[in-house]
């Protein structure tokens, strides 16, 4: 590959995997080591060519090496050199159990990238056709399935909603390598990458320079099959997000509708679910646990499948996610209708037009609440004043889930219990309805 290509390369993935969202700017998480030297450098002529995007790098510092300092001066420094923002933050990483001091680290590390970067802004990340490579061999070592053996893509989406580009997924390290050479880009060498301790070190150190010593153009054949994979895996998502929304009922899954499908399709359904909530995928003992007892359990039995992040439960033939240790809502004051809302634990309400509330007042301020369950309302369509604990007992509502149910107010008067009634005296066939959706959408 000839040096410019590198560059061209970059550009192209930029601009394809970024979703017009250039404009908003980049965050490099900057390392010093050689692919995110010239990852910035790359970053640092494009944005000259096309002025006015932000740039900034974010050097993370884990305090796992005795050099970690050194080299977080050596990323200031090198951005001092091309007036490039700069940020360096110190993370602490908290021991937990089954979980490798990688992947640790690697989960401090976004969460740090995530909170430090520019506003709106992609995080670009250095990763290259050689970690893709090494990360298909690592997975397939685990004996993981299509979507592992996909390794990583071009574009991934944090919790928060922000985008992570890896728009050097396509170059090999040779080339970065040779980039760095003839443009004389300094950059650092991590001792630990010598240590064969660790299983991507020893195939990037012994195993794949014998294969590509070995077959000719093994790198660019391995990615080859990385697309193929991720197209597979893309078509298993389109039929199995078809397959959840017809499952889905108030963000729970419906066991009437799971029974409808194949042993298989059911499978991807627990999986989308899960993955929609972002947890982690349950291993296939799991998975079977959680589709056989929900699909054979008796109408009045308490199933409740614990996990790493927290439980499945089942109730009145619905499955729901219950995180651990849940937290109080907050109330959330004078809402304004042209703007979603927020809540703390990721979901998110908007305002549609049609059969719901009569619009407020001016002399009306809108607030959100959670947990009045002893405030009184009589719902349009039902007999007479009761508890909202009444009426969601009623809708079959699982206790958990009532505190955590939506409330609007208009001043001090329960006017919606968000996706389940309205308060029949504020009610219009011709008004407003609050809307529960997907953070990210």
């Amino acid at each position: 590959m000839e040096r410019t290509s590198v560059y061209e390369q970059f550009v192209m993935l930029l601009e394809q995997h970024s979703g017009g969202r250039i404009q908003n700017g980049f965050t490099v998480a900057l390392s010093g080591g050689v692919d995110s030297v010239v990852l910035l450098h790359l970053c640092h002529t494009y944005i000259n060519q096309h002025r006015g995007i932000p740039l900034k790098a974010v050097y993370v510092n884990h305090g796992l090496s005795d050099s970690a300092m050194q080299w977080q001066r050596f990323c200031e420094q090198l951005c001092h050199t091309l007036s490039v923002e700069f940020s360096a933050v110190t993370v602490t990483l908290c021991p937990k159990p089954r979980v490798s001091l990688e992947a640790m680290a690697r989960e401090a590390r976004y969460r740090a990238l995530d909170e430090h970067a520019l506003p709106d802004s992609a995080i670009l990340l250095g990763q290259h056709a050689d970690d893709q490579v090494e990360t298909f061999f690592i997975r397939l070592k685990r004996g993981s399935g299509l979507q592992g053996l996909g390794a990583m893509r071009f574009s991934t989406q944090l919790q928060s909603g922000r985008h992570c580009l890896r728009p050097l997924l396509n170059v090999e390290r040779s080339d970065i390598e040779a980039f760095a050479k003839t443009f004389s880009l300094a950059h650092i060498e991590d001792e630990s990458n010598q240590s064969d301790v660790f299983d991507r070190n020893f195939l990037r150190n012994h195993v794949l320079p014998l294969l590509k010593t070995r077959f000719k153009g093994f790198v660019p054949s391995v990615l080859r099959s990385i697309s193929l994979l991720q197209a597979q895996q893309a078509l298993v998502d389109e039929i199995s997000y078809g397959d959840l929304t017809r499952c889905t009922e108030h963000q729970c899954l419906l066991v009437t509708q799971l029974n409808t499908l194949s042993a298989l399709r059911q499978n991807n359904v627990v999986r989308a679910w899960l993955a929609q909530k972002h947890v982690d995928m349950p291993s296939k003992k799991q998975l079977a646990q959680i589709i056989q007892q929900s699909l054979n359990a008796r109408p009045d039995a308490q199933v409740n499948i614990q996990l790493a992040q927290g439980s499945i439960k089942l109730y009145q033939g619905k499955l729901y996610w219950v995180t651990k240790d849940q937290v109080p809502l907050p109330v959330v004051s004078d809402l304004k209708l042209t703007q979603p809302v927020r809540i703390a634990d990721g979901r998110q309400l908007i305002v549609c037009e049609g059969k719901g509330v009569r619009r407020p007042l001016c002399a009306e301020t809108v607030s959100l609440k959670f947990g009045c369950l002893s405030e009184h309302i009589k719902p349009l369509g039902k007999p007479g004043h009761n508890s909202v604990k009444h009426w969601l007992k009623d809708l079959k509502v699982p206790t958990w889930e009532r505190t955590r149910v939506p409330l609007i107010f208009y001043n001090e008067t329960l006017v919606a219990a968000v996706g389940y009634f309205v308060n029949e005296t504020y009610a219009s066939e011709q008004g407003i309805y609050w809307k529960e959706v997907n953070a990210n959408e």
